[in-house]
């Protein structure tokens, strides 16, 4: 093997171990009998999700796993396989690769690597139906406004501002009480 092919393979390796690092999810897929326009498509949608698809070797990709103690990978790197690395939300590439496998069924899901853990097929689908980040966050933001809505409307009705005055006086009163002793 000639220095600039060993070169490039190194540089592969080292390239995979730092997406599994950096990713916030990984998606092992087997892509056999997809067609160049059909693997564009797949990739023009994963892009636009903010997600990285790239075919690698399979002995490239097991130096890369095993490097990062994700060696349970290693079983799924056989036949034509392409990764895919969510580089922010977790959940990106498996609702991506759900609904194309939809779609498209010669385009198999065969596992996943998720905060330092192995998620076959199933689990993969599973995230899939998990809402986004953006979803989550603004459920969250909601529960957290809940309280602030109900004390907002409760002030709206007829009195609520003078019972608030009042609380508010007798917490002062209170603290008052507690400086002077």
């Amino acid at each position: 093997m000639n220095q600039a092919n060993r070169e490039k393979k190194i540089r592969s390796v080292e390239e995979i171990r730092e997406r599994l690092k950096t990713s916030a999810s990984t998606v092992v897929t087997d892509y056999r009998g997809l067609t160049v326009a059909e693997m564009n498509e797949l990739r023009r949608q994963l892009r636009e999700a903010g997600v990285d698809f790239k075919v690698y070797k399979n002995t490239l990709a097991r130096r890369a796993v095993e490097a990062e103690d994700a060696v349970a990978l290693s079983a799924y790197l056989v036949g034509p396989t392409a990764l895919a690395f969510s580089r922010q939300d977790a959940v990106a590439a498996s609702k991506v690769l759900r609904q194309f496998a939809e779609a498209h069924p010669n385009l198999e899901i065969k596992a996943g690597w998720l905060d330092g853990k192995l998620i076959d097929a199933e689990g993969v689908k599973k995230l899939a139906d998990m809402p986004s980040r953006e979803v989550l966050l603004g459920m969250l933001l909601g529960v957290m406004q809940a309280p602030l809505r109900n004390m907002v409307t409760a002030l709206s009705e007829v009195g609520g501002a003078r019972r608030l005055a009042t609380v508010l006086q007798a917490v002062a009163e209170q603290k008052e009480k507690g400086q002077a002793s």
